[in-house]
Formats: structure tokens, C-alpha cells, sequence
């Protein structure tokens, strides 16, 4: 079988989820790398932390927070980067929408947006964090999966794709039935709770409760450093980023239903044959509900 590359991960990518946790030094810093990477590229530290009007040791603790060894790395990683074909990161990925923007350049501007979501989101992912959710799921005696808002969308996919390979799961967008659901989970369970922000506190509740109950708690959030991640056992983090007037919004559920989709498939693949039979069982179930002639 051969093996498909994903995409180099995107420093943008790994910013954008850093932001809420960083300080506010640091933001200035992140902002002025987002602003114009290649400027930054080709800037010493001084004249950064000049601009930003922050020390050197901000800096250098904004390149540690990504995971770089400092600021040298930071440039190395910026001039790799300035390859990409749009020459602004903010507006290359679809970042803004202007007033006098057309609808076709909206359209183009979202095209941008949720396809290097995908991109950075199957580049940033934690394969081993993965693997280890795809087995406590597979595993599981019980499951309930917590979202609120555009996230219930997706979890109710889940579910609903769970179901049709034999795992009954249970979607609590409910935060009183969340909470008295994750009440009942224990040792041998699971809890995923789903929140683009990782700040909502009708999921964050619940995903508590469960793990102090002694459940498997898995966390997808886009921001690796929000208090969801912090609570759960294992976190797979997306990389959408905000369009004007729609934060959170397609883009970011896109990008979840990558790695859901990635989780329902891992767990079909454990036992294959016992989801095979499954899924055809449920096909043959509602066949006689579809219309055998074609429109002419």
C-alpha cells in the first residue's frame, strides 16, 4: 500500500492555536508574524522585539511556545514558508472579507479557508493521539459525545456513523443531559467533547465529570492550550482559521469532521468484518426507501 504524504505543517497553523494561551507581549509578537512573515524573516531580534515594542526574552519565549528552539529557528521556519503563493498569510488563507469584496471573491476567500484548514489540520494531527482514541472508542462499553452549537452538527454525525457500524454512542448537546449522562460513565468508558474554542463551559462540564468518573476523556478543540485540552486525556487538535462574520464557522467544522471522520474509520477498520456486515445490514435496511428511476 503506498503511503500519502500529508502536507507540511503550517507555522500560521500552530500560531493561530497558540494565541488565546500566549501572553500579551507574545500576541504582539505573533500578530507582527502573521502580519508579514518575511519581514520577520528578515529582521534580527532586536529590530522584532523594537517593533513590538517587547523585550528579547519575549520573543525568544513566543518562538519556545511553538515548539522552536529560538528565534534562528523561528526565521529558518519563516523563510521555508515564503514559498507559499500568496505573499500575505492573513489574506492568502482567506483570513478577511472586505465590504467591497465581490461574491465571487468571497467565494474564492472560503475555498482558501477550508481547504488549508484540512491541509493544516491533517498536517498538525497527532497520529499516536489518534490511534489511542480510535482504540478507546473501539473499546468502549459506553460512549457520549458533548458539543453545543455548530459542533452538535458534527457529533450527531458521529453518532449516526458510529450506529451504522454497530457502536451505539450517545450526542448530548444538552448541558443538563450531558451532565447526568456523564454522571453514569466509569472505568471502560468514553467522553469526547467537541468545541471549536475549547471554551465552552456546556462541554467542558460534562467531559469533567466524566473523567472523574473514571472515563476515557478525548478532546477536539482548535486550540491546543484551552481548557478542554487541559482537562482531557487524550486532545486532537484542528488548524481552521476565522473568516469575518464567521467565527467558528464551516471552516472549523470542516475541519473537524476530518479528524471524526478519521476516528469512524479507525474503528471500522478494527474489527472490519463485524462492520462490514453492519453497514450492509443498515444499506439493506432503508434500499426500499430509495427510488429506482433515474430523472430523465
Amino acid at each position: 500500500m503506498s503511503v500519502v504524504e500529508s502536507p507540511p505543517p503550517s507555522l500560521e497553523a500552530r500560531i493561530h492555536g497558540l494565541l488565546p494561551a500566549l501572553s500579551p507581549a507574545q500576541v504582539r509578537v505573533a500578530t507582527e508574524v502573521l502580519r508579514d512573515p518575511a519581514l520577520v524573516a528578515s529582521s534580527t531580534i532586536g529590530e522584532l522585539a523594537a517593533r513590538c515594542g517587547t523585550s528579547l526574552p519575549s520573543v525568544t519565549r513566543f518562538c519556545l511556545a511553538l515548539g522552536l528552539s529560538g528565534y534562528a529557528e523561528l526565521r529558518l521556519a519563516l523563510a521555508a514558508e515564503s514559498g507559499r503563493s500568496s505573499t500575505s498569510w492573513e489574506r492568502g488563507t482567506g483570513s478577511e472579507v472586505g465590504p467591497d469584496d465581490s461574491l465571487g471573491d468571497v467565494l474564492r476567500t472560503l475555498l482558501r479557508a477550508d481547504a488549508r484548514a484540512l491541509e493544516d489540520t491533517v498536517a498538525e494531527l497527532d497520529v499516536n493521539a489518534l490511534g489511542e482514541a480510535v482504540r478507546a472508542i473501539s473499546d468502549a462499553r459506553r460512549i457520549d459525545l458533548y458539543s453545543v452549537g455548530g459542533s452538535a452538527c458534527v457529533a450527531e454525525d458521529l453518532r449516526l456513523r458510529l450506529h451504522r457500524i454497530g457502536r451505539g454512542a450517545s450526542s448530548w448537546s444538552d448541558v443538563h443531559n450531558a451532565l447526568t449522562s456523564s454522571a453514569l460513565l466509569g472505568a471502560g468508558d468514553v467522553a469526547l467533547g467537541i468545541s471549536h474554542s475549547g471554551e465552552t463551559i456546556e462541554v467542558l462540564e460534562p467531559l469533567q465529570r466524566a473523567g472523574r468518573q473514571g472515563a476515557k476523556t478525548v478532546a477536539i478543540t482548535n486550540y491546543p492550550r484551552s481548557p478542554l485540552a487541559r482537562v482531557a486525556d487524550v486532545v486532537l487538535v484542528t488548524a481552521a482559521h476565522d473568516v469575518t462574520f464567521r467565527t467558528g464557522g464551516l471552516s472549523g467544522r470542516h475541519a473537524q469532521m476530518i479528524v471524526l471522520d478519521a476516528l469512524y474509520i479507525g474503528v471500522a477498520q478494527r474489527d472490519y468484518a463485524l462492520a462490514e456486515q453492519a453497514f450492509d445490514a443498515t444499506a439493506d435496511a432503508v434500499s426500499t426507501h430509495r427510488t429506482r428511476q433515474r430523472p430523465t
